[in-house]
């Protein structure tokens, strides 16, 4: 405000002007300490060889976000790369672990995220060719950042970024699926195949789920299919007595080679879409001409980009109301058990997601 005072000599007023206020720089970064706890891998190692060890915490750098990591599902290509078999785009030494949801911690230039604010990420190189989520801190891109509010738990939370981002696009962006549409999920088990089914049963459509275990059907029913089928000698008899006119859509997760037995199961225009290989087969085996006419099909491999954050906040809402079911096989608390998670990704021993936790603030 401007404030007036008379000159000594004579009744004139003179205004003087307040000192201009400081710049306020916006914070760009909490306060860390010099070093946190990672599993950082030289080579390949055994699951008891996931060490925890002290590290430098990464800087952040323009156009990227650290993110303090809060909990982190494990998944089965990380087991792949710790043995040391993954794809050329993966090299040691590395901090696996290709997803993780936390809070942002630190911002490059060029970012428009507050601190303190939940996201997801994923992908990107994420425990690939840059150091990933197993660790207290990790720093990504901020293309691959999805900032998002919810009070539900870390742990739940922390299952879902890759499981939920492939099967959201398998079934949006692969199928195209509508509500009241039909869909097989080929593989419904895994991890994604259970997030498939819930996606697409909270779309509206009618949800065919297969698994090699009757003792599962139920888990799978209570996923959200509609019908559970076993996946043996009379798959396909079962499968055209629930859709005698066809199917409309299909996501095959189990290999390659089950994909001409797919395409012959859909109705003229129907998609059939090439997510995963969990059987690690992924060479198709007859020429596209073998494609039966009027079928499509397409495959799967996005990124952070193909969930929005308004698709993720209404999965988040339904979470919460209890519409939207996901499936937790054990949460493991902190980076020491990381190892145990590992060998039960090995062992195969239960249906749903392996979560670590780090905090729980």
């Amino acid at each position: 405000m401007l404030r007036s005072m008379r000159a000594s000599c004579g009744m004139r007023t003179v205004l003087l002007s307040p000192p201009p206020l400081p710049v306020v720089q916006p914070l760009r970064s909490l306060p860390v300490p010099d070093t946190m706890r990672a599993i950082r891998l030289t080579g390949p190692v055994s699951p008891d060889e996931l060490i925890v060890t002290d590290v430098p915490i990464p800087d952040v750098r323009p156009g990227w976000v650290r993110i303090r990591v809060m909990a982190f599902g494990v998944n089965e290509s990380e087991v792949t790369s710790r043995r040391g078999e993954s794809s050329p785009d993966f090299t040691f030494p590395r901090i696996l672990g290709i997803e993780a949801v936390g809070i942002v911690d630190a911002t490059g230039d060029g970012v428009h995220l507050d601190l303190g604010q939940k996201v997801f990420t994923m992908m990107g190189g994420l425990g690939r060719s840059i150091d990933g989520a197993y660790a207290e801190y990790t720093v990504v891109d901020a293309r691959n950042v999805i900032p998002f509010t919810s009070d539900l738990p870390w742990e739940t939370l922390g299952a879902l970024p890759e499981m939920l981002q492939t099967a959201h696009g398998s079934i949006t962006t692969g199928l195209a699926l509508q509500a009241g549409q039909n869909i097989l999920i080929h593989g419904g088990t895994s991890a994604v195949g259970l997030s498939a089914i819930a996606v697409a049963h909270h779309l509206g459509a009618t949800v065919i789920s297969t698994t090699r275990n009757p003792a599962r059907f139920d888990l799978l029913k209570q996923v959200g299919a509609d019908y559970a089928v076993l996946d043996d000698d009379s798959f396909t008899d079962n499968i055209n007595e629930v859709a005698p006119e066809g199917l409309d859509a299909v996501l095959e997760l189990i290999n390659a080679p089950a994909l001409p037995k797919m395409l012959s199961l859909v109705r003229v225009g129907g998609t059939v879409c090439f997510t995963g290989a969990l059987a690690g087969e992924w060479t198709i085996p007859n020429s596209p001409f073998n494609i039966p006419n009027g079928t499509r099909l397409t495959s799967y491999g996005g990124n952070a980009t193909n969930l929005p954050a308004a698709s993720l906040q209404h999965y988040l809402g339904a979470i919460a109301a209890g519409t939207f079911k996901t499936v937790i096989s054990k949460v493991h608390s902190g980076l020491d058990e990381v190892r145990t998670a590992h060998r039960a990704l090995e062992r195969n021993d239960a249906p749903g997601r392996h979560v670590v936790l780090l905090a729980t603030m």
